[in-house]
């Protein structure tokens, strides 16, 4: 006898009762916004609220739900076709997988996150009585939110996570969970096999000696491969907060052992990496007692008047003040000619890090170093940031989520190898660069008793600027070409900060533009620039040797440890394994 008292399962309602109900709550919604529309504009008792119920917020509430509404309407009847993709969402690579268009529920998934990332950065745009700085900090933050709220990173709303997990009946995530905890031990996020790189064996290679160790630096003289070199030497001051060998990896990539075998005798300058004994060191000292002594200490050993000097991004804002003190001090001809490697000197437009120096962060900061210096994993951390897309939530999904095994990659070796800075230095940097951009100003800054002012610069200067730089973006490096008074070539690279200048030659990959011609804009550069296929690297050692083509027998204090200045140790030296 059937149980008259059990609950009657209600029938699964039909697609066409679904597509009918969706009609409806459509409807009934788009006619609530016309409604509020109209009344916001017409009643005169109760104004518009800006933000809320003004005009331009309604049509941009009422565009949004009509999008979400069709794109309900294609999930629930297919054959009405798949709607049109924005360029950004086909080129987006959180979404590559033929699962996240073949299977409509990740489909709409989607392009439902597409739609509300668009509308979130246009409200961002929209919102009134921001200062642009305020805005700029809106945006960032939301693009940031937005990119950790993908739905790719998730377990549950990814299919190739969700393919992988009943493919390893769940391997992929124990093996991921093992990374997770491995990376949260460690304090910072890992982008590449550890055990695959290690300096002095497969990074940091190029033959040389440590020819001098202060407490502030070790100076690398390399040796020669060539049976003459350049009279005038080489000496690269790499930036502070990463480690010299990013111009040393791999042999086929390093710049360095590239410019020994040109015919340079070449040194690098290798930081050290504070402690709690760095706390009272601050930028005069990087300028005084670490750009200025080198140049001074290669003069002397190789018994010659100049050197040739490159500084990489903080190193070549330094390197500018450096070439500032020098001239004021009637040295300038201690500097043959000056290279700028993505270096900015005026900070007004520095781009997203610019997110990074208000009062509150600052002081945050300062929380950070209690012990006088700063953990290099914030440093890491906060470039992290500016490209989460790719440098965290990429990682998360891979190898969190899928459980990928690391892929070696020497140039992510490098980035994760982080460098302690010196608080006091660090702090004063991002308040007079960065926030109150003190270094254009003549005399707002000075060194050990020297007024700053950089209009006084007359040194040759070669300066890369790399296209798609996010960290010195190119409309701030360019800025350099204004303030130095001495003849400049300005070399635009393709790629970005890293890519754009560790582009050797025999790779064959990326281009440069130049002008010959003198442009007052960028625009003005870019419209009459000409293109070359390749790296920039043989147009630099032509400038080079079009400075000075005297060359010397590769002997004597050619040789590292040949002169009078013994050999510490072999190069990479103790201060990179710090």
């Amino acid at each position: 006898m059937a149980d008259t008292d059990a609950p009657t399962v209600p029938p699964l309602p039909s697609l066409e009762d679904m597509q009918h109900w969706t009609w409806v709550m459509g409807r009934a919604q788009q006619m609530m916004l016309e409604a509020g529309f109209q009344s916001a504009q017409e009643n005169r008792l109760f104004p518009a609220i800006p933000g809320f119920t003004d005009r331009a917020t309604l049509a941009r509430a009422q565009a949004f739900w009509d999008e979400s509404f069709t794109l309900w309407q294609r999930f629930l009847d297919p054959e009405t076709g798949p709607p049109e993709e924005s360029p950004a969402l086909a080129r987006d690579k959180r979404f590559k997988d033929p699962a996240w268009r073949k299977n409509p529920v990740f489909d709409w998934m989607r392009q439902s996150y597409a739609l509300i990332s668009d509308h979130l950065l246009r409200n961002v745009d929209a919102v009134e009585g921001l200062d642009p700085r305020q805005r700029d900090q809106l945006r960032f933050a939301a693009r940031g939110f937005l990119d950790a709220v993908s739905p790719s990173n998730f377990a549950a709303t990814n299919p190739q996570v969700l393919e992988k997990t009943i493919e390893t009946g769940g391997e992929n995530l124990l093996t991921g969970l093992q990374h997770m905890l491995s990376d949260i031990a460690k304090g910072q996020l890992t982008h590449t096999d550890p055990n695959a790189f290690e300096v002095g064996r497969n990074l940091a290679t190029t033959p040389g000696k440590v020819v001098k160790r202060t407490p502030l630096y070790e100076l690398i003289q390399y040796s020669p491969t060539t049976d003459t070199v350049l009279v005038t030497p080489l000496v690269i001051f790499p930036p502070w907060i990463n480690r010299y060998y990013i111009l040393d990896l791999t042999p086929e990539k390093s710049f360095i052992k590239w410019a020994v075998d040109q015919g340079l005798t070449v040194f690098v300058v290798s930081w050290k990496s504070a402690d709690a004994s760095m706390a009272d060191i601050v930028w005069d000292d990087y300028v005084e007692a670490g750009q200025i002594d080198a140049i001074d200490t290669i003069r002397d050993l190789l018994g010659v008047d100049q050197v040739h000097a490159i500084g990489y991004c903080v190193a070549g804002t330094t390197l500018a003040a450096t070439l500032a003190v020098l001239a004021a001090r009637g040295e300038a001809e201690k500097v043959a000619s000056a290279t700028f490697f993505t270096a900015q000197v005026d900070f007004s437009n520095a781009g997203e890090l610019l997110n990074f120096v208000d009062d509150e962060q600052l002081k945050m900061i300062e929380q950070l170093s209690p012990e006088g210096f700063l953990d290099g994993r914030y440093m890491a951390a906060t470039f992290n940031l500016l490209r989460g897309r790719d440098l965290i939530w990429n990682y998360v999904t891979n190898n969190y989520l899928l459980g990928q095994d690391y892929a070696p990659f020497d140039l992510l070796h490098w980035n994760g190898d982080t460098t302690n800075l010196p608080a006091k230095w660090h702090l004063s940097y991002l308040r007079d660069l960065y926030r109150d951009n003190l270094l254009v100003t003549p005399g707002a800054l000075s060194i050990r008793g020297t007024p700053i002012d950089l209009g006084v610069i007359k040194t040759p200067a070669y300066i890369q600027a790399g296209r798609e730089d996010h960290i010195a973006p190119l409309d701030s490096v360019w800025k350099l070409t204004g303030v130095l008074q001495g003849p400049v070539r300005f070399v635009l690279a393709g790629s970005g900060h890293i890519a754009g200048v560790v582009n050797p030659p025999a790779a064959g990959k990326y281009q440069y533009w130049t002008n010959p011609k003198a442009a007052s804009s960028l625009a003005d550069f870019i419209a009459g620039a000409t293109e070359t296929k390749g790296s920039w690297w043989p147009d630099w050692i032509a400038w080079i040797r079009d400075r000075d083509a005297a060359t010397i027998a590769a002997t004597g204090p050619r040789q590292p440890g040949q002169g009078k200045l013994n050999s510490i140790e072999d190069a990479p030296g103790s201060y990179v394994r710090a």
